[in-house]
């Protein structure tokens, strides 16, 4: 593998790091595999909400038969009880990375946040877990410390939640804004109007397949954790279930959320990376399997 510069870590020989991103529901897992297979790569999960258990539907994530005998790692391994962190993600991806510096890897996934932890050069300070309660501050007074702990904190004044959460959250440094590793990174998108026919289409079909089921039983086991509460397709039917809407208002709703989630994925990866992007060919996908493959050959030599 070439690298630009001295910083970048050296894996072994000639072997790549392959990144799959783009919106959800665009088609990154069944492109992860086909390529997997073509490069005799393992494939490594940076989706945030696949990595817990049992948490199957409502993520999308990938069965078995579909991994058609590749190697996948940090699937489906912790608990929905605890609250993984990207801290978390970054040791363990870290360390898969070291493992397997002698094979080609295949990130997949639609949280970039973990990408760039992994890949580039974030540097946490795990704080002490406190039982701190914030109840008696103002939002004023929860936005100055906010300000206090990052001054780049742009949480509006008025939503307490999440500056309660910011507050409450580990340290995360960026020391440079540069890559520990030379990856290539490849986006797969679609038009807006079609990717959002394809999200709406997708959650319909995760309602067939179950989905109320899945999430009802952790909502009959008091399941109150953070992955059930924020994750999209949990939290709103977790609202059904409080009897706060109606089944009908919380199926648009995860349709809605899962739009906007697509629409904030882009920013992300446009903004934060170097993303070479491919328009899917639904109908013909080995088309485009076959673009993105050429695209890799291209640069390999």
């Amino acid at each position: 593998m070439m690298f630009y510069d001295f910083k970048f870590k050296i894996l072994g020989g000639d072997e790549m790091i392959l990144c799959i991103v783009g919106p959800t529901g665009v088609g990154k897992t069944k492109m992860s595999v086909e390529l997997a297979k073509k490069y005799n790569a393992i494939i490594i999960n940076c989706d945030a909400m696949q990595v817990y258990q049992g948490l199957n539907i409502g993520t999308a994530k990938i069965l078995e038969e579909e991994k058609e005998g590749v190697e996948h790692y940090l699937f489906d391994f912790v608990s929905p009880l605890v609250n993984y962190t990207v801290f978390d993600y970054q040791k363990d991806a870290r360390a898969l990375l070291e493992k397997f510096k002698d094979r080609n890897i295949i990130f997949v996934g639609g949280t970039g946040l973990y990408l760039k932890a992994a890949l580039f050069d974030y540097r946490f300070s795990k704080e002490e877990k406190k039982d701190f309660n914030y109840d008696s501050f103002s939002n004023e007074e929860l936005l100055k410390k906010c300000l206090e702990k990052d001054p780049n904190c742009s949480i509006h004044v008025h939503n307490r939640k999440r500056l309660i959460r910011f507050l409450e959250r580990e340290n995360t440094t960026v020391v440079e804004p540069k890559p520990l590793y030379n990856a290539t990174i490849i986006g797969l998108t679609t038009d807006r109007h079609h990717l959002y026919e394809l999200i709406n289409k997708r959650v319909e079909k995760m309602m067939q397949d179950g989905l109320l089921e899945e999430v009802k039983s952790f909502y009959d086991q008091n399941v109150h954790s953070k992955a059930l509460e924020t994750g999209i397709g949990y939290k709103e039917l977790y609202k059904y279930f409080d009897g706060k809407c109606s089944l009908e208002d919380a199926i648009l709703e995860i349709q809605k959320n899962s739009r906007h989630y697509a629409k904030r994925q882009y920013t992300f990866f446009n903004h934060q990376f170097s993303v070479k992007w491919f328009d899917v060919h639904y109908d013909h996908f080995d088309d485009t399997v076959k673009e993105v493959q050429e695209y890799i050959d291209a640069k390999k030599n």
